[in-house]
């Protein structure tokens, strides 16, 4: 629970994916007359969704590319048929709003220029492919703006109260502190002895800053001094992004004043001079107020528009076309005390997850449905208990259903802190966690036969130019830069990572042997600036691992705490039934069935 991120926008159904995809224009099929667009299918409120007006829509939805049988198929049908209700009801609730034409041509103007249309012949083959007037186009386009502007609406009107902002911040404080800072000034040299020489020097007395300005490379003219302004010489806090990743370490290792380097990094030499170390704080309220309050209207926004198009979808009235060729199945598959959590609403995250799609494009739809349904329905089971907790408590929480059940979590577990002991035991537990892992940089050399890579490798162990060495025997060169374990093709990680000793160098730097790779082609490896894999002292991590335990702690919690609701309450979980009462059955001849609405869940 702890892994959501409070600033996700929560759009029930996935509707959002479906009416604002890139080009959303080619997803909607033009009002043409009734005998153009098929026989009806279904009705909203009154108004028909035409057969062509579902296969277009149908053809942009990845799910059906994998010709869905079986379970699989009632389920993606559900799953489609429910963005389209919830789609055009929408639609129907925005007509209302005022789009001008002025705002209609900018929109326009922006699609031209996406898809390279400004000639007028490009555009009128464009209106050709996609089957539009450009009248009909105008007129898709002001139905996508009056969506935009009636969403719009509903989350402008959300606005926090001053008590609903103060509590967002006691809540989310952690999501405001602010990073450890130092006063620094830094020398940056491209040569390790004159960096000693220079280091011995500012340990002797000699002026750090006067040093700076005679031997720098970067910020001479200010003495070295980090984060001051152009034309001053008096540093600022600055935070470990102004250094590179390995004088960061070293610098804020420190926890104080004092001299640090020479650190190589990039194949320049850093001294620092830590002046003063200021530690990570949470701020107060009003030092970060506006930043809340923006936070705490995007939330507010977000479960607003979200029960928006919960009340849209529920007031919908849904008829269906006899004889039909899609089955809509929306059955209640569980219930959380009184309320009821319908088989569409665990579709939803289930086909949007990315795993998913990807295991029904393979043909594993059913091992997907099996795995995925039953797990999203705890969650969602889950979230419904945290946010009737959250109700219950009196609390002013703010936000979508996931953003409130997180806050509620964050709420009940606030107080947990780590001791030094503590820490040092999960630093000893969990060493990944605080590693740098090995890197290097590589620059790999692939030749289609042996002898050429060879005689490559000769030639790059005298130096030269890298490129004019490898064009000479037909070379092609892949700089792959600074890599970590794992990060290269599988061959050539074994042999930067896994063989303990090193390549014999050159000017070019390490040289590696020639290895044949699987595709039949002969590489050559060039490698410089390894780096071994090391521990980070725990002093340099102490406030990590403190977290580290926080988290842990919080975690248990929060589960021991969910279990309790559980215990509490009265759920009833019919997933597996609604599966097995869906499949259709083999050995009877498929036939065309009449979905049936199914009536709304109770508030």
């Amino acid at each position: 629970m702890f892994g959501i991120n409070k600033k996700a926008i929560t759009i029930l159904f996935g509707l959002l994916a479906l009416a604002f995809a890139v080009g959303a224009i080619l997803l909607f099929t033009p009002q043409a007359g009734q005998q153009a667009r098929g026989k009806p299918v279904l009705w909203v409120n009154g108004k028909a969704v035409y057969e062509l007006d579902l296969l277009r829509l149908q053809g942009n939805d990845p799910l059906y590319a994998a010709n869905p049988q079986g379970l699989l198929k009632v389920l993606v049908d559900t799953h489609f048929l429910e963005q389209v209700i919830l789609t055009e009801a929408l639609k129907q609730d925005a007509a209302r709003v005022r789009v001008g034409s002025a705002e209609v041509r900018k929109e326009l103007d922006r699609i031209k220029d996406q898809f390279g249309l400004k000639e007028k012949k490009a555009y009128e083959q464009f209106l050709n492919q996609v089957g539009y007037t450009d009248a009909q186009l105008r007129a898709e386009i002001k139905t996508q703006l009056q969506i935009q502007k009636r969403l719009e609406q509903v989350r402008s009107a959300a606005k926090p109260t001053p008590e609903e902002v103060r509590f967002y911040f006691e809540v989310h404080q952690d999501s405001y502190k602010g990073e450890a800072r130092v006063k620094a000034r830094q020398i940056v040299l491209d040569d390790k002895k004159l960096a000693e020489e220079i280091l011995a020097k500012a340990r002797a007395g000699e002026d750090f800053a006067a040093l700076a300005k005679q031997h720098s490379k970067v910020g001479a003219e200010q003495g070295g001094a980090l984060g001051a302004a152009p034309g001053e010489s008096t540093p600022k806090p600055v935070t470990r992004v102004v250094f590179p990743e390995k004088v960061a370490e070293a610098v804020f290792a420190l926890k104080g004043p004092g001299l640090v380097g020479p650190v190589e990094a990039g194949g320049r030499y850093y001294l620092v001079q830590v002046e003063e170390h200021l530690p990570a704080k949470t701020p107060s309220f009003e030092e970060v107020k506006d930043q809340v309050e923006k936070d705490a209207q995007e939330a507010k926004g977000n479960g607003a528009l979200e029960t928006y198009l919960e009340d849209l979808r529920k007031k919908a009235q849904v008829r269906f076309a006899e004889g039909v060729s899609y089955t809509y199945k929306n059955p209640p598959v569980a219930k959380v005390n009184e309320k009821e959590i319908l088989l569409a609403q665990v579709l939803q995250p289930v086909f949007a997850n990315q795993q998913t799609a990807a295991l029904i494009q393979q043909g594993l739809g059913e091992l997907a449905v099996q795995f995925f349904l039953p797990q999203t329905l705890e969650s969602l089971v889950d979230r419904e208990l945290l946010v009737e907790a959250a109700k219950k408590s009196g609390k002013p929480f703010i936000g979508s259903k996931d953003e409130v059940a997180q806050a509620y979590l964050l709420y009940e577990t606030r107080d947990i802190s780590a001791t030094e002991e503590e820490a040092r035991k999960f630093y000893a537990e969990n060493p990944a966690l605080f590693t740098v892992p090995a890197s290097a940089e590589v620059v790999g050399v692939v030749f289609k036969a042996e002898a050429k890579a060879k005689a490559f490798r000769e030639a790059a162990l005298k130096g030269g130019d890298l490129q004019a060495l490898a064009k000479a025997q037909e070379g092609t060169v892949t700089e792959y830069g600074t890599v970590n374990p794992n990060q290269l093709p599988a061959v050539l990680d074994r042999l930067v990572f896994k063989v303990k000793e090193t390549f014999p160098k050159g000017p070019l730097g390490e040289v590696s042997e020639v290895v044949k790779l699987e595709d039949g082609t002969f590489a050559v490896l060039l490698v410089k600036n390894r780096q071994p894999e090391v521990l980070k002292p725990f002093a340099q991590v102490v406030e990590e691992a403190k977290q580290g335990v926080i988290n842990k702690k919080r975690q248990a919690k929060a589960q021991t705490l969910i279990q309790e609701l559980r215990k509490a309450a009265k759920v009833e979980n019919r997933l597996s039934q609604v599966l097995a009462e869906l499949t259709p059955k083999t050995e009877e001849k498929p036939q065309e069935t009449k979905p049936q609405e199914q009536a709304p869940a109770k508030p």
